[in-house]
């Protein structure tokens, strides 16, 4: 203990004789630092204290104008913080004893005060209002962190009898602490299987049976005191004494209803299309599997009928995404009416549908439903102020005629209904094996694309990333362009897939990046402001052993400066292989080269490699986006991505923006960064430094001052 000196002294005491023994046994122990201030009553003395700082008070019970704990509660109350010592005869040291309940640090008997252990009395009284005082701090330290976490923590005795609840376990229970102390904690925390609807054991005994942390069963409710369920996880740990044995348990549960509804949404996202509810490619694969078994089983057939719709491109370019939108969700609705329940209506993307017939009894039951939603589509369709009109084009297949198996019978229907596009619009064609159109577009394609090089067919355009916040052009995309001679302008999404297959997207990849690269650093040459430029990089690319090589060589070749780069990989691309993945990423951090998660929240790969690899960004998928206006309640993912990106330090870019009305929910929320068609189109190069020097107006994306 240190020796904590007393400088000033105030005693309480009516008795003259008893103050002058003070003064002179501290005297005779040279306390000759020690200040002592002598006052009679009660009023005298909270005169002093009101005006001094006193490191100790000597109190006397028996005061003229306060008797016993009265002046025990005067002197805390105008000094809370100085220690107290208090003055009592030898027939009243049960009220001493009361004193220190009241808040006293200790008691001295008079007639037994020894003049050699006042002083250490005193120092120690000191001592212990240091320690009270540190105590409270920490304790009062862990009452505020335990109630500002956001799970809920309970802590009981070894009888199971709760002792603690913070605020959140107080909410989640439904029980403040008053009322749930000293209760056991299966009356508090009721605790169900929610599939057996049966009592879990009780966690709080398996810790401390088991005298390690425990967690609950999987699949667990709460039932708050009003009824309510609510599902949890949890863990349970024992509480040990000094000598290790257990004499309590803490038990630390949250709320996971909205991770289980989000899990659900996901999971929903995962085999549904995001506009129209419809299922997506997985989920009508499996659909038809399941009924190619059923088929067999009742010797029927199973017909698949893919629709693409003609003139949808002239309606979405002239009027707009949202209306194209709208339109595709009319559509929709029309064909799942014209089947029948067991029937299954999906969305493969942009605007074809397959539809499979399960159980049919011969292919004109198909033809018919083919003729019935053909006429379904082509009614007008009242799309705000608009009655738009639109035909469709249908391929049929046949199991197991043409075809023993899901892909097979898609990929038949498909051919079938570019035949049928040949035809003339608003018609159906059945497969035949002789149809192969498809193949041969595919093989002029790759031909083509062999010598789209070497001709220069190729350009570059680039679209703005803009900061939300401070509305600058911070970056570009770099968009591949291809011209045909006699075709004309080519969709990348028509030929990338080509060009992956037969291994084109090695060459070509490689022009790409650097031209972008190139194109960078003249930019940045001519005076315009620097900013980043993204390239997408496909799975075939990163996954060559010269890609590193490759990266690096052009980045010198060019002088770019390699901060000024940014390489944009699918979730799919990370995951496979893992290990070079996390290799290849702290290469490319080490030379600080960014790297962003394109399509973001559309694979199906852990989030844990968001952790585990160098990654500056997030790019959230424009699917994701559109949702902010075709399904407002159904925007879980994008606030999701957002939260987690501002969680874990990353840059979030929205892509695909389209309305002020997607910008203004991404700037409510604080995404970093967006792009899209509402501030500009990809753009050639020239027209792209224009923008540069003139930046995005104020008043187009500064909506939220």
């Amino acid at each position: 203990m240190s020796k904590k000196s007393i400088k000033m002294l105030l005693i309480v005491e009516d008795n003259p004789g008893d103050a002058r023994l003070l003064r002179e046994m501290f005297k005779e122990q040279g306390s000759h630092n020690t200040e002592l201030t002598h006052a009679e009553c009660m009023s005298e003395a909270e005169r002093h204290l009101s005006e001094h700082t006193f490191d100790l008070i000597v109190l006397d019970l028996g005061l003229p104008d306060a008797q016993g704990l009265a002046a025990v509660r005067r002197a805390h109350a105008a000094a809370p913080h100085v220690p107290l010592v208090v003055l009592t005869g030898l027939d009243d040291e049960s009220l001493a004893a009361e004193a220190l309940q009241e808040g006293a640090q200790d008691y001295l008997i008079k007639g037994q005060i020894g003049t050699r252990g006042l002083l250490r009395s005193l120092r120690y009284a000191i001592e212990r209002k240091i320690m009270e005082e540190a105590l409270f701090v920490e304790k009062e330290r862990a009452q505020v962190t335990l109630n500002s976490i956001g799970d809920a923590v309970a802590c009981t005795d070894i009888a199971g009898n709760i002792t603690f609840l913070n605020l959140v376990a107080e909410k989640m229970t439904g029980s403040s602490r008053e009322e749930a102390v000293g209760r056991p904690m299966a009356e508090v925390l009721r605790i169900l299987d929610a599939a057996s609807r049966e009592t879990v054991p009780n966690p709080m005994e398996l810790a401390v049976g088991k005298n390690r942390t425990v967690h609950l069963p999987l699949n667990c409710v709460l039932v708050r005191r009003d009824g309510f369920e609510i599902p949890i996880e949890d863990c349970v740990s024992p509480i040990h004494n000094r000598e290790g044995e257990a004499t309590g348990a803490v038990i630390v549960f949250r709320d996971v209803s909205v991770a289980q509804a989000m899990a659900l949404q996901m999971a929903h996202s995962a085999q549904h299309d995001f506009l129209t509810g419809l299922p997506n490619r997985m989920l009508l694969n499996d659909r038809v599997s399941q009924a190619i078994v059923l088929a067999q089983r009742h010797m029927k057939k199973v017909a698949v009928l893919f629709l693409d719709l003609d003139g949808f491109k002239h309606i979405n370019d002239s009027l707009g995404h949202p209306i194209g939108d709208k339109l595709l969700q009319s559509i929709a609705k029309r064909l799942v009416d014209c089947g029948r329940s067991s029937d299954t209506v999906s969305r493969q993307g942009g605007d074809e549908f397959v539809v499979l017939l399960s159980e049919v009894e011969q292919s004109d039951d198909a033809a018919t439903t083919a003729r019935r939603m053909l006429q379904a589509i082509a009614e007008p369709h009242s799309i705000g102020q608009h009655d738009l009109h639109v035909t469709a084009s249908i391929g049929l297949s046949i199991y197991p005629d043409d075809g023993l198996d899901a892909e097979t019978l898609i990929k038949n229907a498909d051919t079938a209904m570019y035949q049928a596009k040949e035809n003339g619009h608003q018609s159906y064609q059945f497969f035949k094996s002789a149809m192969n159109v498809r193949a041969v577009e595919r093989q002029s394609i790759e031909e083509s694309l062999r010598r789209a090089l070497e001709r220069q067919e190729f350009a570059l355009h680039y679209q703005p990333i803009v900061n939300l916040r401070t509305g600058e052009i911070t970056g570009a995309e770099a968009l591949i362009r291809w011209t045909h001679p006699t075709r004309g302008p080519v969709s990348p999404a028509q030929f990338i897939p080509v060009a992956e297959d037969c291994g084109l997207i090695l060459p070509i990849g490689n022009w790409v990046l650097r031209e972008a690269c190139k194109q960078a650093r003249a930019w940045v040459d001519s005076g315009l402001p620097r900013g980043t430029i993204a390239v997408n990089i496909s799975a075939i690319e990163f996954r060559d052993e010269r890609f590193l090589e490759g990266v690096f060589g052009i980045l010198k070749d060019t002088g770019l400066d390699p901060r000024s780069l940014e390489l944009e990989l699918t979730e799919s691309v990370l995951m496979k292989r893992a290990e070079s993945t996390e290799s290849i990423l702290k290469a490319l951090r080490a030379r600080g080269v960014q790297v962003a998660v394109d399509d973001f929240g559309t694979g199906y790969s852990s989030l844990s490699y968001l952790r585990r690899f160098p990654i500056d960004a997030l790019k959230i998928d424009q699917s994701f986006v559109r949702q902010i206006t075709t399904a407002p309640d159904e925007t879980t993912i994008v606030t999701a991505v957002i939260s987690m990106g501002r969680s874990l330090k990353l840059r979030v870019v929205a892509e695909g923006v389209e309305t002020q009305q997607e910008l203004a929910f991404l700037q409510a929320h604080q995404c970093d960064e967006a792009q899209g068609y509402f501030f500009s189109r990809p753009l050639p190069p020239k027209q792209f430094a224009k923008l540069l020097k003139t930046g995005i107006p104020e008043a187009v994306v500064l909506i939220h001052p």
